[in-house]
Parts: C-alpha cells; sequence; structure tokens
C-alpha cells in the first residue's frame, strides 16, 4: 500500500502568520516610540536660555522672538509640554517651514515679512490673516503698533490661545527624566524587533526545509508509483499468457509468473526504501515545526 503525503505546511504557516502579525505590532510600536523620543529630544536639543533677558515682559517677549525658530519652538513647548505633547511634531513642521520659506537666514532666521507669513498659513491651511493675528496680538498687548515682521511665537501665542505674559516667564524645566524613559523604552521595543525578526527568519528557513522535504516525498511517491504499476502490468501481462494460446506458451509463461512474483524487483525495492525515508524525514520535520 502507498503511503499518502502528510501535509507539513499548516503549523509553518500559522507560526509565520503569527510572527509576521508580531512583527506588525511592534513596528507600529516602534515608530510611535521614535516619533515620542524625537519629540523629547527635539525640545532637549539646541536649548533656548532658561532666562529670557528684560526688565518687562514686553522686553522678554521681544529677546523671544529674536531667537532662532527652533529655540522659540523649544521654549514653548518646554512652557506647554502638557497641553502640546500630543502633537509636538507639528512644531518641527512649523520650524521647517519657516526656515524654508527665509531664503535669506534659514535656519538662523527669527522672522518673516508679511508675504511669507501669509505663505507659511497657507501651508498649514490657516484661515486667518496676518492682519488679523496683528490684531488679536495687540488687544492682549504683545506687540505694538509697528511690528513688520512675523516671528514664529506671534503665530504660536495666537493659533494656540495662551496667555504670552505666562509664556515669557516660563520655567524651561529638565527632560532629560522623560528621555531617559523613552529611550528604555526604545531600547525594549528594539530588542523585541530585533527578536521578532530572527524569529521570523527562522519561521521562513523552517518552511523552506519543510517544502523541500514535502517535495522530496512526494518524488519519491511518484517513482514508487510508476514502480508499483510497471510491476502490476507485467504480472497482468504474464497471468494472461499462462491462461491462453498453446499449451508451451502457457507453461513458459506460468514459469515467468512465478518467477516474477517470487522476486523483489530491485527497481521497485529502491523505491520503497527511498519512499520510506522521505517520509520519515517529512514526519521529522513537521515534528520540528510543532515544537
Amino acid at each position: 500500500h502507498t503511503p499518502n503525503p502528510p501535509t507539513i505546511f499548516t503549523t509553518t504557516r500559522q507560526l509565520h502568520i503569527a510572527t509576521l502579525q508580531l512583527h506588525c505590532s511592534l513596528s507600529s510600536l516602534f515608530f510611535v516610540l521614535c516619533s515620542f523620543f524625537f519629540s523629547i529630544s527635539f525640545i532637549m536639543a539646541d536649548a533656548a536660555p532658561s532666562v529670557l533677558p528684560g526688565s518687562t515682559d514686553n522686553e522678554k517677549l521681544d529677546a523671544l522672538c529674536k531667537l532662532p525658530y527652533k529655540q522659540q519652538a523649544v521654549w514653548f513647548l518646554n512652557a506647554y509640554w502638557e497641553k502640546c505633547k500630543d502633537n509636538a511634531e507639528i512644531f518641527w513642521k512649523y520650524v521647517e517651514k519657516f526656515v524654508e520659506i527665509d531664503i535669506d537666514h534659514r535656519e538662523l532666521g527669527c522672522a518673516v515679512d508679511e508675504l511669507c507669513a501669509h505663505r507659511f498659513l497657507e501651508a498649514f491651511q490657516e484661515t486667518l490673516t496676518v492682519r488679523a493675528m496683528r490684531t488679536e496680538l495687540r488687544k492682549s498687548g504683545a506687540i505694538g503698533d509697528r511690528v513688520k515682521n512675523i516671528p514664529l511665537t506671534h503665530y504660536l501665542i495666537f493659533s494656540r490661545q495662551i496667555d504670552w505674559h505666562r509664556l515669557v516667564n516660563a520655567s524651561q524645566g529638565d527632560n532629560a527624566e522623560q528621555i531617559a524613559q523613552a529611550q528604555a523604552m526604545l531600547d525594549a521595543v528594539s530588542r523585541a524587533f530585533e527578536d521578532c525578526k530572527a524569529r521570523e527568519e527562522e519561521a521562513k528557513a523552517s518552511e523552506a526545509a519543510a517544502k523541500a522535504a514535502q517535495a522530496e516525498l512526494e518524488a519519491a511517491l511518484a517513482d514508487l508509483h510508476a514502480q508499483e504499476e510497471a510491476y502490476n502490468n507485467k504480472t497482468a501481462d504474464l497471468k494472461k499468457k499462462s491462461e491462453e494460446g498453446g499449451v508451451v506458451s502457457r507453461n513458459r509463461a506460468k514459469v515467468q509468473l512465478d518467477a516474477h512474483l517470487a522476486e523483489d524487483p530491485l527497481p521497485l525495492r529502491r523505491a520503497k526504501l527511498t519512499t520510506e525515508a522521505a517520509t520519515k524525514k517529512a514526519a521529522t520535520s513537521k515534528k520540528t515545526q510543532a515544537t
């Protein structure tokens, strides 16, 4: 009796799918933590001064608005981190856009003219105008009548509707603890991510080995079927000849049939041995996948 080829891919596929799902989950978590770590690092990098110069809040605001765009964003985030931490990445986009449109000063710039300010507002689909923003800032006492250029800080004060007096006197705290926590989380996810990748590679290698074992078994079974068919066809042919024709031919066919049935033909024997070995190999591969 010829054995049916065992199916050995189910466990491998399940492991591969589970590993891939874990890989995707860790990738998402890795991306979130990278974004968070970037936000914290952005606040700490190129930090603005811890205290703004000036004897009045207006002088302090003027000093803040003269800082480079990045340091203005840093100061604002340090002052209102709890309010802005969930979308801190947008502040980096603000800085990038100001640097892009300030073609004369780039990263060292601190304010742009009204035309460039309109370009900035359009880039972020803001419906307000520069004039409306100035009007509101004047009402709050943040600026006077002779303000020509627009610093990033003016936009942040107006768009976030915050108290500019609190802003200019805000403590610039140390976020080292948050960075350490974010780094620890990022390291943990990185290790899990690498482990997941290793498991995925192992699953792929195991699946390849399982497929090779299955192919070997199927080839051995095909050869065995062919040898059995040839053996059975010869048996049927000799049996027919032993029952038909003259006495001499029938006797000769009987002798040949007896000899044929008594022997174990080498090709068929080899095919059976090969099939046995391939079956054991496939079973071992399946057992390995199950563990």
